[in-house]
């Protein structure tokens, strides 16, 4: 008997064809079958507000139905709002919103229970068997998921589907520990630092390491392998008897996260189970904190997909809230240049799929920018949903050459978006409350311009007060203007509406000049 592995393999066989296929006709008949399942360690993911929703950040996908012969099979965990998947219907220029309901089937295995969804899925036999049949032809359908694990692979075989994502087998590259080998095997910078740690005592003795390497350096990074959106990294303060490891060691339970449940016994076990990194904190006088989406074709080629700048925050300033596209001109040629190299890389290790490397600039006054690599995301992120979104929408595509994007009129856009636009007051808001609001106030998507408010996650509105947004427009400084616009509405249209209680912002404005 053939294990999930081998016949994973074979179906994987079939990717190239659909790939080239889908890349070179418009038209070209399919399926698309999404599971976004999160489907990394939950206990770090538990730290996310409204995490469950995040299963809607894929939703833009469903644009994918203006090919009049394209059919998509969407799956969550509970049950979407009707009146959001029309929201996303409604976007498609020049086909009948009634045409691709037709080819759209949204299904819910209905737990809310805190697991990955296609665990949910799997052991449900029944509901495994109604997505085979919905399929119908799999020799022209394929499995798409935010991340890959053997979960994904199991769903794979099941399914008889191939997945258009990594391959299991190569998660190692994709841990901290895999990163920073990869960096190296790239030959692009990073932090000093050591991998592949497993215990307290490890830590401490790569601290005095790095303490000895980095005489300066006051800070450190110590990470989890499996970390989730910066939960799962801490900052270590360096005392002042840097050379003594039990001057260390208090030190070291000490550290800072940004989520307010952690402690020290929680990482250090975790630590232990999964393992993880310790790394100097790059400083300068300025810091930024952008990245590079790549894909790598199942043919093994590595191209360039979009760069951003990214905002994080929260108390350690580790938490990703947002991003602007593109990255800056400073230094966006040279980000793009390092993201190639080890796009390359793993290419040649048999990554297939779309990948996220985050980097971390700086400069000291009047100086020129340098990049450090911080990590790869070998799954899709944050800056996934808008670009998404804005392909779909306008058309258009990168200049891989300059990182801009541009529209078949020749009309450059840029974008500022969040997945952590949150506040108390927006409790309580339906998605019909918030439908209202933008059609009142015309801050919705206009396809006659290319520009206006996009929303994603919106299930997380009434229980959580929390949405994500994209905001498109012609220039950098029109699409903040619109974000603070549709965020000053938003805080106006609820204020005395009765929608929860007044509280102070929580990671919401963010000025990128």
């Amino acid at each position: 008997m053939t294990s999930d592995a081998e016949q994973f393999q074979t179906l994987k066989k079939r990717l190239p064809d659909i790939w080239t296929a889908l890349s070179s006709d418009p038209t070209y008949k399919h399926t698309s079958v999404i599971v976004p399942s999160l489907s990394v360690n939950q206990e770090e993911l538990s730290k996310v507000t409204g995490a469950a929703y995040y299963e809607e950040r894929l939703l833009f996908a469903l644009i994918r139905l203006r090919n009049p012969n394209a059919r998509l099979i969407y799956v969550t965990s509970q049950p979407v709002h009707p009146d959001i998947v029309e929201y996303y219907l409604d976007m498609l220029e020049g086909v009948p919103t009634q045409h691709a309901r037709q080819r759209l089937h949204v299904l819910s295995v209905c737990d809310a229970s805190a697991r990955p969804l296609t665990e949910k899925v799997l052991e449900r036999p029944r509901f495994v068997q109604r997505m085979r049949e919905l399929v119908g032809d799999t020799k022209h359908a394929y499995l798409t998921c935010y991340n890959s694990t053997p979960l994904e692979r199991r769903l794979a075989v099941a399914l008889e589907l191939p997945l258009n994502g990594l391959d299991p087998s190569l998660l190692g590259h994709g841990t901290k520990s895999g990163n920073r080998r990869v960096f190296a095997e790239a030959g692009v910078r990073y932090p000093a630092g050591s991998e592949d740690l497993h215990s307290e005592d490890e830590i401490v003795d790569a601290l005095l390491e790095l303490g000895q390497q980095r005489p300066a350096v006051k800070k450190a990074v110590v990470k989890l392998n499996e970390g989730f959106g910066g939960e799962g990294n801490s900052i270590f303060e360096y005392p002042p008897e840097r050379g003594d490891r039990g001057a260390l060691r208090e030190a070291l339970h000490k550290l800072a996260w940004t989520s307010s449940t952690e402690t020290t016994q929680s990482f250090l076990r975790k630590f232990g189970v999964m393992g993880g990194i310790v790394e100097e904190m790059v400083t300068a006088s300025e810091t930024r904190s952008p990245s590079v989406q790549m894909r790598v074709s199942p043919q093994g080629q590595p191209s360039l997909v979009s760069s951003h700048e990214q905002l994080l925050g929260g108390s350690t300033g580790q938490s990703y809230l947002g991003c602007r596209f593109p990255a800056d001109d400073a230094y966006r040629e040279l980000l793009q240049q390092e993201a190639a190299k080890i796009g390359r890389v793993l290419g040649e290790k048999g990554v297939v799929g779309r990948f996220g490397v985050d980097f971390l600039v700086g400069r000291e006054a009047g100086g020129d920018w340098t990049a450090n690599a911080i990590e790869i995301n070998l799954r899709m992120g944050g800056t996934t949903p808008p670009f998404h979104a804005l392909e779909f929408l306008t058309g258009g595509k990168l200049d891989t050459k300059n990182g801009l994007f541009i529209c078949p009129d020749g009309q450059l856009k840029y974008y500022n978006a969040t997945d952590n636009l949150k506040s108390a007051t927006y409790r309580g808001l339906l998605p019909e409350d918030l439908f209202e609001i933008v059609a009142r106030h015309g801050l919705g998507y206009r396809t006659s311009t290319g520009t206006g408010a996009l929303f994603h996650m919106i299930g997380a509105l009434s229980q959580y007060g929390k949405i994500g947004m994209t905001c498109i427009a012609n220039n950098p400084a029109e699409a903040q203007q619109l974000f603070e616009r549709t965020v000053e509405i938003l805080d106006n249209e609820t204020d005395s509406s009765g929608h929860g209680v007044q509280a102070p912002l929580l990671d919401r404005h963010f000025a990128m000049e």
